[in-house]
């Protein structure tokens, strides 16, 4: 049983909100959604750890690398539009890996 919040181990619950540390080599994925947005298009960033505190930083950055609107999710940053270009070329200004 987990300590914090009851549950066994395997369906823990406060496990799904622990900070992932950052780590030193950071490969991002980009890719493109449109399906269940009624038709807009919504630039994903993936394959980001789950640290709150580093994607908050991040999607700030970004969305303003992009003068864009957009969101974090779990371990993904969401932005407004078609954005891989600009977001390729910002992401391997920071040393990182960008795949998609």
């Amino acid at each position: 049983m987990c300590p914090k919040c009851g549950w066994p181990v395997d369906a823990c619950h406060c496990s799904s909100h622990l900070e992932e540390p950052i780590p030193d080599r950071v490969v991002a994925r980009l890719r493109i959604e449109k399906s269940g947005r009624r038709g807009k298009t919504v630039t994903v960033v993936e394959g980001l750890p789950r640290n709150g505190t580093f994607l908050k930083d991040l999607a700030k950055e970004l969305k303003r690398a992009c003068s864009t609107g957009g969101t974090v999710a779990e371990d993904r940053v969401e932005l407004q539009g078609d954005h891989r270009e600009r977001l390729r070329d910002t992401l391997k200004a920071k040393g990182w890996t960008v795949k998609g």
